[in-house]
């Protein structure tokens, strides 16, 4: 970094603050009590995120006369879901490309069930009265280097041939007359696949819509261990226990109660930027009247929006994996990530100049060697689970809500047959194989991105394998 943007970019996050910008909102609500004693319940959901909200809500559509417990170590929304990007998509697959390499058999399946996905999530937003600014904008990757550029043309012309619609190729003046950089040289714009979101008003709504449905929450209460008793379940937490027939598990990126889950994941922590408003001239000089979220498409990217009072997130591109996997809060603050996000930042939008960031933050997402959710039962059958979303959960952890309710009933469904359901990823190597392949991958990715795409021959031995790991 040359020494003028390095200082550039260091008054620019001076002022910043070290939390979330979506958790930082006088209206987050109250945390409710934690569980004291026992409760007996019909069907209890560990984890107060998007995975366990939506598994709660979705089981209460399904049975209104089904009891729901739902515990949360912390309080509900205060990790991934209430601090990641807000993008909300269509996508189960982490992405066509994605889906369509290893699910080739069933991904004009798994297309139609993540379009009918976000489709309920946008009604169930609308029927509860969730105000979390959904804005259905669709989403643009945007290639910044020549083979970028070429590598969306091919795309393109593939989703032709696949007969998919609605996804628009733009040449660099399209592109710069809806968003303007001279960093763009052209991209894709999916047109509906993606909505805008606030993340943490959409985790408090769904809990108000949880209490609206009577399920009782607990927050503050951390699920410790995980036994069976009689013909069901029983949770130990700091101060009591639930006994349930059935347990669902939506912890992500913390330690499974089910410990053989646990060498499916690793976290991978994420950073994110965002500016102060943006004046009324700011904005007309970057355009973006569409407000359509942006994500460029190198190994080690970006992914930017504009908020609803017009200030711009701007994350990703560092991944950071701690030795051993331990989350770590330490780790919630990088300032060396930071100052090169910010230093990126007016790379891209340099008619911004002067602008400020109000906030910096970062946090643990659960990632899996196949960058899309996978799912299991335990204890024949009396606890389900979902893992692995890859910073991509906003959106398909309410099909893995459905997923998990599914295999808790014990039948054969639609979902259930999926070969994505069925299968599973490649568990991660113990330490220090574990921390040493991320490393030479997350080189080699920044080669990549670096010698115009060329992809060394570490990286085609993980393709060959299917696996991967990404920024």
């Amino acid at each position: 970094m040359a020494p003028a943007a390095m200082r550039t970019a260091a008054r620019s996050i001076a002022g910043a603050r070290p939390v979330a910008y979506w958790l930082d909102d006088p209206a987050r609500p109250e945390a409710l009590d934690a569980l004291t004693g026992d409760d007996h319940t019909d069907l209890l959901v560990v984890g107060g995120g998007y995975s366990g909200l939506w598994t709660a809500i979705v089981a209460k559509e399904r049975d209104p006369d089904r009891d729901v417990v739902l515990i949360e170590g912390h309080e509900v929304g205060w990790a991934a879901s209430g601090r990641n990007g807000g993008f909300c998509a269509a996508s189960l697959t982490h992405g066509l490309a994605n889906g369509l390499e290893r699910w080739p058999g069933e991904i004009a399946r798994l297309r139609e069930l993540g379009d009918r996905n976000l489709d309920a999530i946008e009604a169930a937003v609308a029927r509860y009265g969730i105000d979390c600014e959904f804005e259905r904008t669709g989403e643009i990757d945007v290639a910044t280097a020549p083979h970028q550029l070429e590598e969306l043309r091919d795309w393109h012309a593939k989703l032709g041939e696949l007969g998919i619609t609605g996804v628009d190729f733009l040449d660099r003046d399209a592109l710069r007359a809806e968003v303007d950089s001279p960093t763009f040289l052209g991209g894709l714009w999916d047109r509906r696949g993606v909505a805008m979101l606030h993340p943490a008003k959409l985790a408090w709504g769904l809990k108000r819509a949880c209490l609206g449905l009577g399920v009782r929450i607990y927050e503050h209460t951390r699920g410790l261990a995980l036994a069976r008793t009689g013909s069901g379940m029983a949770v130990r937490t700091p101060y009591g226990r639930v006994f349930a027939r059935r347990v669902a598990l939506g912890t992500n990126v913390f330690p499974s109660l089910v410990r053989r889950v646990r060498p499916y994941t690793v976290p991978v922590y994420d950073y994110a930027l965002m500016t102060e408003p943006l004046s009324a001239g700011q904005l007309h000089s970057i355009g973006w009247r569409k407000r359509q979220g942006l994500g460029d498409s190198a190994h080690q990217f970006h992914y930017f929006r504009l908020s609803a009072d017009n200030r711009i997130l701007w994350g990703g591109y560092d991944a950071i994996y701690p030795y051993g996997g331990r989350l770590n809060a330490d780790l919630d603050q990088r300032p060396e990530t930071f100052l090169k996000l910010a230093e990126q930042f007016f790379t891209c939008f340099p008619q911004l100049s002067g602008l400020r960031f109000s906030h910096a933050w970062g946090g643990a997402i659960d990632t899996c060697s196949r960058f899309t959710a996978f799912f299991g039962t335990a204890h024949r059958g009396r606890v389900a689970h979902a893992a692995g979303f890859t910073g991509l959960g906003v959106g398909s952890t309410r099909f893995g809500a459905e997923v998990m309710l599914d295999l808790l009933a014990g039948e054969e469904t639609e979902l259930t047959r999926l070969e994505m359901v069925r299968s599973k990823p490649v568990p991660f190597p113990p330490e220090p194989f574990a921390w040493a392949g991320i490393e030479i991958t997350k080189r080699s990715l920044a080669r990549a991105d670096a010698n115009g795409g060329h992809r060394d021959l570490w990286l085609r031995t993980m393709d060959r394998l299917g696996l991967g790991f990404d920024s």
